[in-house]
């Protein structure tokens, strides 16, 4: 009887290792097609690893060779994407916000969010959270107030949080309280030293409230966009003044108030390197950094590396980039947010991508008047309960779903017309993105642990692999 049991175990045993080896064998597919007759969809063609080989060009992905840990893809939450989803029907609401952060069934997972702590350019109109008459102060901060946000962004989060409590939330300011300006304006200016204290007591306060809301700000950014004083709301802030800023102020509010969040420089385009690095440089300021965000409305992505390499230490992020397509056009440009956005931040050391905007309407409304941005497509078009999906909708989503926080980059190499980024997940999961950037059908191999699998994209066609 015991030799029958042991026998009986060992076919188990056997049973169990041929299912798992049969499982890390199969490759699932998720892809969109450039004419938009797939997007993002699960494809019924399991790919299997094998030991055939052919002359077809090859990525090859190394699980050994690690580099930066992901903190998670998203978009910012404006208030007036904010105001779009609170407006919904609570089902409707409900449904919409399981689609974007829950990972379960064809929903997307988003896992990281961007907040404006005051008003954007996104609001239907510029406020801060201490908003007084020309003329007076209030250094200590005792007539601060979540104000505004209370109707919307707050009540959304909190929907959100319900479904991914580990969400992580980043707060950027588009300008200080106009009475701390040089000007007492929404739109550039620049913040007076004399309220350097009291401003960074305001973003300690936001931090403290925010918490008391249930929502825990895990890292902010000193100041959304400090070399575009055009937008409305904005605020000039040049790289010797935010290093005062941080090292004399902002750093020792935090550090007094027992803060954990996170702190981020620059926050603005990869075509000033020069600014992070050189606020980086600062032996007093830099204790205080965690790392530094960046946009591309301006520079190559690859400037993101140039930071990294100047201070390797410090933390990279990829912050905000408007996505936009033709409303009704009849192809999506999937391959552009992909390739420079998913994949070339992510392989120059970004912990995070965010597109921009999460929601809007048909007229990209709402956005300040005199600085505002009308171009700014939504994520997702809201007109009341109906939902239409845009490219930054499915460019983040290929990533979002699958490389969840905690994952960590893995090695793979750079093939020409297949820009390609792989990750493994906490779970072991291996996950490889590519965009066909060619002008015609690429077939092509993914290589991992010397077997093949072998794979076609179309012309502008996007694929996430998992394995």
């Amino acid at each position: 009887m015991k030799l029958k049991a042991i026998s009986y175990c060992f076919v188990l045993i056997l049973g169990a290792s041929a299912l798992k080896t049969t499982a890390q064998n199969n490759v699932i597919t998720w892809l969109t097609k450039a004419d938009r007759s797939v997007l993002f969809t699960k494809q019924n063609q399991v790919l299997t690893f094998s030991v055939t080989q052919n002359n077809n060009p090859t990525i090859t992905v190394n699980d050994k060779q690690t580099y930066q840990p992901i903190d998670g893809f998203g978009y910012s939450l404006t208030g007036g994407s904010a105001q779009h989803i609170i407006n919904m029907s609570a089902p409707a609401r409900a449904a919409l916000l399981k689609e974007l952060f829950a990972t379960d069934g064809n929903n997307i997972g988003v896992s990281y969010i961007r907040l404006s702590i005051g008003a954007s350019d996104l609001n239907e109109k510029v406020f801060s959270y201490n908003d007084l008459p020309e003329g007076e102060t209030d250094l200590q901060q005792e007539k601060f107030d979540l104000g505004l946000d209370k109707a919307d962004v707050i009540p959304v989060m909190k929907e959100i949080l319900a479904i991914n409590p580990k969400i992580k939330i980043l707060g950027s300011p588009w300008s200080p309280p106009l009475w701390m300006k040089t000007t007492y304006d929404a739109r550039g200016g620049m913040l007076k030293p004399e309220f350097y204290d009291a401003y960074a007591k305001y973003l300690v306060k936001y931090v403290q409230e925010m918490k008391k809301q249930g929502i825990i700000i895990d890292a902010i950014t000193v100041q959304n966009e400090p070399l575009h004083p055009g937008n409305n709301p904005s605020l000039l802030m040049v790289a010797p003044d935010q290093a005062i800023f941080v090292k004399q102020s902002l750093g020792p509010a935090f550090k007094k108030a027992g803060l954990n969040t996170k702190l981020i420089i620059y926050d603005h385009n990869a075509d000033r390197p020069d600014y992070p690095i050189t606020i980086l440089d600062d032996k007093e300021a830099r204790k205080y950094i965690d790392g530094s965000a960046f946009h591309l409305y301006g520079g190559k992505i690859e400037a993101l590396t140039d930071v990294h390499n100047a201070h390797p230490d410090k933390n990279i992020y990829f912050t905000e980039q408007m996505v936009v397509e033709r409303p009704g056009s009849s192809n999506i440009n999937i391959i552009n947010p992909v390739s420079r956005l998913i994949i070339g931040a992510t392989r120059n050391w970004a912990r995070n991508v965010l597109e921009w905007n999460l929601a809007a309407d048909s007229e990209n409304k709402p956005f300040t008047d005199r600085g505002g941005c009308p171009s700014c497509q939504g994520a997702v078009t809201i007109d009341k309960d109906n939902v239409s999906r845009n490219i930054a909708y499915y460019s983040v989503a290929h990533a979002s779903k699958f490389v969840r926080p905690g994952s960590v980059r893995i090695a793979s190499n750079e093939t020409a017309n297949l820009p390609n980024v792989a990750f493994k997940t906490p779970t072991g999961l291996k996950v490889l993105i590519v965009a066909n950037t060619a002008k015609e059908t690429q077939n092509f191999n993914i290589n991992f642990n010397r077997k093949l699998v072998s794979a076609t994209l179309g012309k502008g066609d996007v694929a996430t692999y998992t394995w």
